[in-house]
């Protein structure tokens, strides 16, 4: 039978499915408020489970995520610490400005160089009252009268300010002056203000690499009788860093996502769990959260690029929005994971920080994860696009089953486990 086929209804249709054509909304459901998590549950382990296979949901809850994944798996979390990045200063006429603090300039080779600063430090910014801020410095007490810390306005840039941030106490590093003087950012959509349980609430128990404003929030759920649990069953875990920064918040405003410029991120990840991830490939790899997911595809794609060029330099090899889009598709995951390893030491790397901007999206393929571990997320959201990468269309059947039966939702709220 000859069928015939529109040409340009067909090059519509392939249009369509480049990720860079999509418009955000498509991806928009009713959220109502009450179903915000504003807090989380007083056990972090006895939150809702929802399970995703080819197209059936179960239900299960954190403590026993164990018996729902299979022995020798490797799950992969990011080890990331939220640092307290709210500064709020007071003026000397009873104003307070607000700094939040993004990420380093780019004088810094990576984020915990920066934190480890003494003395002083620059930092890119947002400024809350930045018109009632003119050019005097703003002083904060950190300890009494013994250690005072200052900020300075160096410049404004697109859509923040370079701070210069400096301190009295030179024994202090950055990372301290930001624990005694800062608050945790809680996300906006919690609208309430930081309560003392959120220092230890809003952070995952295996928090280790200070430098995120938000968390990663899907391993907020784990404990340690969960991490009992996985290895009675012998299921491997390890780590990955990738600090989340505001961008993580940031609606998508344009009408398609090649209007939308995604927030980069600094990720951090050794060649040993490198190398371990190439010796699972024949088992099942999870991702624990968005970051940890978007950090190893990030690698794959980064082993895309030095198999290209071996002689790239590390300044040069980073993830950009497209890049996943763009460079060879061919490649398979494994010889592209070698040539990042072959390249690591032959730069005598024992760990790649870098950036990746990587945006996954439906019509994403992904290279080394299995499955992902994750909350539910905001609509119109970068997440709930990956999301939708991973499970297709079936994100809404996944979402409008979570609103009905009593899930809770965003950082505070209940997960679910997605299995591609």
């Amino acid at each position: 039978m000859l069928i015939c086929v529109n040409q340009d209804q067909f090059l519509e249709e392939i249009d369509k499915m480049n990720p860079k054509n999509l418009s955000i909304n498509d991806y928009i459901y009713d959220l109502p408020d009450e179903k915000i998590a504003k807090y989380p549950l007083q056990k972090r382990d006895e939150s809702k489970l929802l399970i995703y296979k080819s197209g059936v949901i179960t239900e299960s809850f954190y403590k026993d995520v164990a018996t729902k994944i299979p022995a020798n798996s490797l799950l992969i979390f990011n080890n990331t610490k939220v640092v307290e990045a709210r500064l709020l200063f007071e003026k000397n006429t009873g104003s307070i400005i607000e700094i939040f603090c993004l990420e380093p300039s780019e004088v810094y080779t990576d984020i915990t160089t920066a934190m480890l600063q003494k003395e002083s430090v620059q930092w890119k910014c947002l400024v809350g009252g930045a018109k009632k801020w003119k050019e005097e410095a703003l002083n904060k007490y950190l300890l009494g009268d013994d250690c005072v810390l200052s900020a300075k306005k160096i410049e404004k840039r697109n859509d923040y300010f370079l701070i210069e941030f400096s301190w009295s106490k030179e024994s202090l590093s950055f990372a301290e002056v930001l624990h005694l003087a800062g608050e945790i950012p809680l996300p906006p959509y919690l609208n309430r203000d930081v309560e003392q349980n959120d220092k230890e609430t809003y952070q995952t128990v295996y928090a280790k690499q200070d430098g995120s404003v938000a968390a990663p929030t899907a391993g907020l759920h784990f404990t340690n009788e969960i991490f009992t649990s996985l290895k009675n069953k012998n299921i491997d875990k390890n780590f990955v860093t990738l600090h989340v920064g505001a961008g993580t918040f940031k609606p998508v405003k344009a009408d398609t996502m090649d209007e939308h410029e995604m927030h980069a991120e600094f990720i951090d990840v050794s060649i040993a769990l490198i190398e371990k991830i190439i010796s699972k490939l024949d088992e099942k790899i999870i991702a624990v959260g968005t970051t940890s997911l978007r950090t190893i595809e990030s690698l794959y794609w980064l082993g895309v690029k030095v198999s290209q060029q071996f002689k790239i330099e590390s300044k040069q090899l980073t993830i950009e929005q497209w890049d996943c889009y763009e460079l060879p598709q061919n490649i398979d995951t494994k010889i592209a994971l070698e040539a990042l390893v072959n390249w690591m030491k032959k730069n005598d790397l024992k760990r790649i920080i870098t950036k990746t901007q990587i945006i996954i999206a439906p019509g994403y393929t992904l290279r080394i994860a299995n499955g992902l571990i994750t909350n539910f997320h905001q609509p119109k959201s970068t997440l709930l696009l990956l999301v939708a990468a991973i499970v297709g269309d079936d994100w809404r059947n996944i979402y409008n089953y979570a609103l009905e039966n009593e899930y809770r939702f965003l950082s505070y709220g209940d997960g679910s486990l997605l299995w591609a």
